[in-house]
């Protein structure tokens, strides 16, 4: 099983090191044709507006697309939800449209307001520490999405069918439990596959 991190920005080294962790390969991927030899991908944090320039500018919009037609298990973190999303508040455009969600940039305020907490998540059996930085928020779900985690009442992590989405920076610290849920989606995507 091979996972790869979209190396377009954002804290890529981290989120190798939770998957490794997990027990995947975990690879950085530059290039569209990398893509071909990935079993799942993270798009990791950073800012969503210049992940998406990139994504258009180096042909990962269509390539990541198909990837998902595929049923191959897409995991975004804070700017990397935002990119998943369908809709964007204030924003006419979004970037992937993958996941039938409604998210709100910078919903948590600026990098002063940045904080850690435990936050419960379904499937996961004990907290998991999650580190919020300039973080967006889920605002609402369509029917096939199921919430996996809120903070003060605030959709915060989500899941529909092969894709995952948190707010959150969960490669920021040394628990990578959630880095294995995603590896066991892929495990699932890969099984159902054989």
């Amino acid at each position: 099983m091979k996972i790869g991190v979209l190396a377009l920005q954002g804290a890529v080294a981290e989120h190798i090191r939770s998957l490794q962790l997990a027990g995947a390969e975990a690879v950085s991927v530059k290039r569209v044709e990398e893509l071909d030899e990935l079993d799942g991908i993270v798009i990791p944090g950073g800012e969503s507006t210049t992940i998406g320039k990139l994504m258009r500018k180096y042909d990962f919009m269509d390539a990541l697309q198909q990837f998902s037609a595929q049923g191959k298990p897409i995991f975004g973190t804070c700017a990397g939800l935002i990119v998943l999303a369908e809709r964007i508040e204030g924003q006419d455009q979004p970037h992937l449209a993958l996941m039938d969600m409604t998210v709100c940039r910078n919903a948590f305020g600026r990098q002063k307001e940045s904080f850690e907490t435990d936050l419960d998540i379904k499937g996961v059996s004990e907290p998991v520490r999650a580190v919020f930085i300039r973080a967006p928020l889920i605002e609402s779900v369509g029917e096939g999405v199921d919430v996996l985690s809120v903070y003060n009442d605030e959709i915060v992590a989500a899941r529909q069918q092969h894709l995952l989405a948190c707010s959150f920076h969960p490669e920021l610290t040394d628990d990578y439990r959630l880095h294995q849920y995603f590896v066991d989606m892929v495990q699932e995507s890969l099984a159902s596959k054989a």
